[in-house]
């Protein structure tokens, strides 16, 4: 990664590269595409408009989220074609939003319990459009989803609620391994759990029409066969946990927190403006720190409060100059760009353009 900040950046202050952005949306489209593969890419990863247009210009056939608060966001921003990647637990309020959210776009909705499809059913009944819902099933990550071969009995009460139903998807999560075999046979596990999903659909005379997957830790993994729509999200930016697991190089990062060096307290070891509350918190087992640092990237951010990094280095490795401005490239994408107003776009140091993050704190 080699984003050249610009002189005078009021850090902390978060910084993408259109360029390699741009190019990370190409390959995945054209990979979609080789494969066979319908791409919907989750927005939740960026929740941005002018990168959602993007998505879409390539060839995405619309965006998942995860809230109706995104959802809503981005059917303002003008996209018609929405997929709530999550099972909605409807209260009354929720209910009216859903209602106005299907009258207004194509929407499909996630679902993985009888209850939960007949508030979805209830909330609908008599929308503009049609609602899809697509049955969760759990592929081997162990969240939210029924087990395979009871995909049909959730499928057949979001019918009997009103409701058409699409297929199934999952979200392959223990794919998030350093082991590229690991990722490999969340691949494989994926495609397994979805075809049984499918089938036990078609047996109670379904279509199945959709069968939705993907992520990007697997991405390049897939078989063409029983997957036929990927919900990759992360790699329009990766960051430092895709890099640690090998998913990304260095020339794939397209999005940064620049941050000051507001201290230098000891040979090898200086403190940045940049915290967890831009940073986010997030850690795994694979990723040394909490961040990577591209110029530096021997170094180790040790410790973070909310508006410190502890930055280490190696004996003998010289470190920025105090008031130097450094690139740290987060450990998770999401986290930082929730925390986030709006995305620098940055090419040949200069600013181009601000990005509002539309869609931060849309998370219910």
């Amino acid at each position: 990664m080699a984003i050249p900040l610009p002189e005078g950046l009021n850090t902390p202050a978060l910084v993408v590269d259109p360029d390699v952005l741009d190019r990370n949306i190409s390959r995945m489209a054209e990979a979609s595409r080789s494969g066979g593969f319908a791409l919907r890419p989750h927005a939740k990863a960026h929740k941005c408009a002018e990168i959602a247009d993007r998505q879409l210009r390539a060839g995405a056939r619309g965006l998942s989220v995860a809230t109706l608060g995104e959802a809503e966001v981005f059917a303002r921003s003008g996209v018609d074609d929405l997929f709530i990647a999550y099972p909605l637990w409807l209260d009354e309020a929720k209910a009216r939003r859903a209602r106005r959210l299907a009258d207004e776009v194509a929407l499909s909705v996630g679902v993985e319990s009888r209850e939960g499809a007949r508030r979805l059913g209830a909330a609908v009944r008599g929308s503009a459009r049609p609602v899809d819902v697509l049955v969760e099933v759990d592929s081997g990550s162990h969240r939210t989803g029924v087990r395979p071969h009871d995909a049909g009995e959730i499928a057949q009460a979001a019918a009997d609620a009103g409701l058409r139903v699409a297929g199934v998807f999952t979200f392959p999560g223990h794919g998030y391994r350093h082991d590229p075999q690991a990722r490999e046979r969340a691949a494989r596990d994926e495609e397994q759990a979805l075809g049984e999903a499918a089938q036990a659909l078609r047996d109670l005379g379904f279509e199945a029409r959709v069968v939705s997957g993907g992520s990007t830790p697997t991405a390049g993994r897939w078989q063409p066969g029983a997957v036929g729509e990927l919900r990759p999200g992360v790699y329009v930016c990766n960051d430092a946990t895709q890099l640690a697991m090998g998913t990304c190089g260095t020339e794939d990062l397209a999005l940064a927190a620049a941050a000051t060096v507001i201290s230098v307290p000891a040979p090898g070891r200086f403190v940045l403006d940049v915290g967890s509350k831009v940073l986010g918190s997030d850690r795994s087992a694979w990723v040394t720190g909490h961040g990577y640092l591209p110029r530096f990237p021997q170094a180790t951010v040790s410790g973070l409060w909310e508006h410190h990094a502890v930055v280490r280095l190696p004996d003998g490795v010289p470190g920025p100059p105090l008031g130097s401005v450094v690139a740290v490239v987060p450990n998770h994408l999401c986290t930082p760009v929730n925390l986030a107003d709006e995305l620098l776009v940055v090419r040949d140091r200069e600013v181009v353009d601000r990005w509002r993050v539309a869609a931060r704190g849309a998370n219910t």
